[in-house]
């Protein structure tokens, strides 16, 4: 859907990169029920469902090719149905945007604490513009993707393309949160007032800024069985503390075995599955940043 008034900065928000996150298109579908072309500076293109065969199924990947969406950047116009999406989002919809939101959650696998995310660019000059997009649409906390970022994702894509850009996780389960998704809609609308497509102020908001310094800081399952978490997203890790136990349910004989946190930072995101396979993601963990 786009939604154009009069002269200004294009804005391009998209929701269901992934098919099982529903906060992200809840908050697009909302706005598209309340701007009015005729109160726009400019223009606002609405994508709710950027995968729908994913959405369809609530899958995480695409039904028709087994794609993950996220990570099929730069995409190809003669590949499948998920790298065509991709090599459209990138040379079509990207280049016309002044500023982008790519709104994701945790999906049926995952609880993140709410956040948005940034892409640490070797160009100084848009980093600071997606920092300055992060603190616009207002949450606490921004997760600046560094050395471990995907470069098959949207915000890399982005990067390439020169482009201002976030991306969110707006909790998971698969799922909507009503309070979460509120969060979402309010973070859009402050959007469109800093860039002035709507009319009103809104202040650019402090925020704890965090990255993944290293992937051993996070917790994956050492084998399969029942993870009795211990923590949960948004609480502090300390290094040594209790992560959870993890319970070998279909071998009692077994004993358990506990799984404790290897370094100090903040829980962004811990599992939602109960049961879980040898390399299943249990805590993600992110420290903060010193500039």
């Amino acid at each position: 859907m786009s939604l154009k008034g009069g002269a200004g900065p294009v804005a391009l928000f998209i929701g269901g990169t992934h098919g099982d996150e529903f906060e992200g298109p809840a908050a697009v579908m909302r706005l598209a029920r309340q701007l009015d072309p005729a109160g726009l500076a400019g223009q606002v293109i609405l994508v709710p469902a950027l995968n729908a065969p994913a959405i369809a199924e609530s899958s995480r990947v695409s039904p028709l090719d087994g794609a993950n969406l996220n990570r099929a950047f730069p995409g190809d116009p003669d590949g499948g149905p998920t790298a065509m999406i991709a090599d459209y989002v990138e040379t079509e919809l990207l280049p016309r945007a002044d500023a982008v939101v790519d709104l994701h959650s945790g999906g049926k696998a995952s609880f993140f604490q709410p956040c948005t995310l940034v892409t640490h660019c070797a160009d100084g000059a848009l980093y600071e513009a997606n920092l300055a997009l992060a603190r616009a649409f207002g949450l606490p906390l921004i997760w600046r993707l560094g050395a471990q970022n995907d470069d098959r994702s949207v915000n890399a894509a982005a990067e390439r393309r020169g482009v201002p850009m976030i991306a969110t996780e707006l909790g998971g389960g698969g799922g909507s949160d009503p309070e979460i998704t509120d969060r979402a809609e309010a973070g859009l609308l402050r959007m469109l007032r800093t860039l002035g497509i709507i009319a009103g102020a809104a202040e650019p908001r402090d925020a704890r800024v965090v990255e993944t310094s290293s992937p051993d800081s996070s917790l994956c399952a050492a084998g399969d069985g029942l993870f009795d978490r211990a923590a949960a997203a948004g609480q502090e890790a300390k290094s040594g503390a209790l992560a959870g136990t993890l319970h070998h349910v279909f071998e009692p004989e077994r004993p358990s075995r506990d799984v404790k946190f290897q370094s100090d930072g903040v829980i962004l995101a811990h599992t939602c599955r109960g049961l879980v396979r040898r390399g299943d993601l249990l805590h993600l963990v992110a420290q903060d940043v010193t500039e």
